[in-house]
């Protein structure tokens, strides 16, 4: 009794007080740092982690930001986990009633490794993060949908794949992706590595939207109209440092082109961070060669980056954009003579 009673305690201390902030000018190294003192510390209590985390910031921005940082630097994405659920997800996709039975199972097991482990896949990120958000008295919802890396295929889009956060702080909602931000799978031991990603806290939702796509359309947090899933399929390749460099990918729309031989295509960005033009390289790959190149129209103005890129020879290229040498997304293109 006396346990319930300091819970009750200590949720209603930080469900008290809760100010707000301008977003764009606060600096998260208090938070920051206090995420970092409780490195380590167990999921067995969460209204304690919560106000260990949170306790000594003023901001509910500042709070979420030690929460979700928390989460990010000590929750592992456990890969193992992610591709057998994905298995059997497809293999039941048609089957309801062994699906059902599956996702009941699975939640069992993904929630009993969260919180004994540290170890999870997107939803138990998703959902811890909600878990000690709602602890600080700030609202937060899960968002399920479509997450599209450099390794998606369209078999793995058959059926809902991701999930991500959607929170709101100074009366404005925001989208953050724990599960990108935490780390990456090396591909050489296939172990999980942390490694922060900062890009993927209240991003962008110009930019969150090419390689997110909500069931609902609301948690696009965009005025656009809500793109065919055709399109999302069609877009480009964003890597986790787009997120680092961008606030939007104006253009090339869509991944896969087809052009008249000495056409170009046309690139746009907004940029979240400046950069040097000689620093804009394109990797352009034939399958048999590739080189690495400065386009020469390069334009950089008012935070928006813009050049063209054109074909002189027949072929099939994958290309990649590189900013300081950080890969930021790919595209390929099919060159060929005009039609007669």
């Amino acid at each position: 009794m006396k346990i319930i009673l300091y819970i009750l305690f200590i949720i209603s201390i930080l469900q008290c007080n809760a100010q707000t902030a301008n977003i764009n000018h606060l600096n998260f190294k208090k938070a920051d740092s206090i995420a970092l003192v409780y490195k380590g510390e167990k999921l067995d209590n969460l209204p304690i982690l919560t106000h260990n985390l949170t306790s000594n910031l003023s901001s509910d921005t500042e709070k979420f930001r030690a929460i979700y940082k928390w989460v990010c630097t000590n929750i592992e994405n456990d890969y193992n986990l992610y591709y057998k659920n994905s298995f059997k997800r497809g293999k039941y996709k048609d089957n309801p009633n062994k699906l059902l039975e599956w996702n009941n199972g699975f939640r069992r097991t993904l929630f009993k490794t969260l919180l004994k482990k540290k170890r999870t896949i997107c939803t138990g990120y998703a959902f811890i993060v909600k878990q000690l958000a709602e602890l600080a008295n700030i609202d937060c919802v899960i968002v399920n949908g479509y997450g599209k890396t450099s390794s998606t295929s369209k078999t793995d889009l058959s059926i809902p794949n991701h999930s991500w956060n959607a929170v709101k702080l100074d009366n404005k909602w925001y989208l953050c992706d724990a599960t990108w931000a935490s780390g990456v799978q090396n591909p050489e031991t296939m172990n999980f590595e942390f490694h922060y990603n900062d890009g993927f806290f209240l991003s962008p939702p110009e930019l969150f939207a090419i390689n997110h796509l909500p069931e609902n359309p609301k948690w696009l947090l965009t005025q656009k109209t809500p793109p065919e899933f055709v399109t999302f399929l069609n877009n480009p390749v964003l890597y986790n440092d787009a997120y680092t460099y961008l606030t939007d990918h104006v253009s090339p729309k869509k991944m896969h082109h087809e052009i008249q031989l000495n056409k170009e295509i046309n690139f746009k960005y907004s940029l979240k961070k400046q950069i040097l033009k000689e620093n804009v390289k394109l990797l352009i790959d034939n399958g048999s060669s590739s080189k690495k190149i400065t386009p020469k129209s390069v334009s950089i103005k008012n935070n928006i980056l813009s050049f063209t890129q054109p074909f002189h020879k027949k072929g099939f290229y994958d290309v990649h954009l590189f900013l300081d040498n950080y890969i930021i997304a790919t595209y390929t293109v099919k060159v060929q003579k005009a039609a007669i």
